[in-house]
């Protein structure tokens, strides 16, 4: 039985004393993490404060991205072994607009969730087509060749662990959002692909999201499809009770 996983990306919001707010309007109405898992993942700016207000919480905690080397001359990176010891639990990595505008390649996303294994943090792994890619009805082929690119070398146990997040570009902040039943049908397809890289029972634990304008109003419909065990949420991650409707869907 996957535990479901709904993660607020901040994307380049919010200071820390506004994390800190947040954290404080949030704790005590989360679930319990055994029924969903609660995650924020917020700007490298904030992730101190965000660490240190969500100790004795049910809030997980989680960064945007990361480098794949721990440390050396890579002015402006951040290090996978550093969110570790500030003691976050997840990476959000390959993220469209990582892609776009800051030009990272499908090898980039495969050493960073490799880096992130190394240290202890878990990578929430993005992956996505584009509209023109959708009205080409090459969805399919290129989703998968993304997850069998990030996925490269990582063990049946990694990947066991890991959460992919379907994030279609357009639907990214867009208002539109893609039906659940098009939500589901690609979660399947990465699980199916999951299956065929690897076996049946890693395929079974791997969780996957859906993004692309999540927000409380769809989230229980998202939610009800068998393959999409949670959500990564942008813009409706940002109030604190919109992320306790997101988080607290099934009450």
């Amino acid at each position: 039985m996957r535990t479901p996983i709904i993660a607020g990306n901040w994307k380049l919001h919010m200071n820390p004393e506004q994390t800190a707010e947040f954290v404080k309007a949030v704790k005590g109405k989360l679930p319990d993490p055994s029924k969903v898992e609660s995650v924020i993942a917020a700007p490298a700016v904030d992730l101190y404060v965000l660490a240190e207000n969500a100790k004795g919480t049910n809030l997980h905690t989680g960064a945007e991205n990361a480098y794949f080397e721990v440390e050396g001359a890579f002015t402006g990176e951040t290090s996978p072994k550093v969110l570790n010891e500030m003691g976050i639990d997840y990476c959000i990595i390959g993220h469209s607009e990582r892609r776009g505008y800051f030009h990272e390649t499908d090898e980039d996303i495969n050493k960073k969730a490799k880096a992130l294994f190394a240290n202890g943090v878990t990578p929430i792994i993005c992956c996505g087509e584009s509209l023109e890619t959708r009205e080409a009805n090459k969805q399919e082929e290129w989703v998968v060749g993304q997850i069998k690119a990030a996925l490269d070398g990582l063990t049946a146990e990694q990947v066991s662990k890991v959460v992919i997040a379907y994030e279609p570009i357009w639907a990214i902040g867009t208002g539109k959002t893609a039906s659940a039943d098009q939500a589901e049908e690609m979660c399947k397809t990465i699980r199916e692909t999951v299956k065929d890289l690897y076996n049946e029972e890693t395929a079974e634990n791997v969780r996957i999201q859906y993004g692309g304008s999540v927000k409380p109003a769809n989230i229980k419909e998202l939610m009800a499809k068998p393959d999409i065990d949670g959500g990564l949420v942008g813009g409706a991650s940002l109030d604190p009770e919109s992320y306790l409707a997101l988080v607290n869907y099934q009450d």
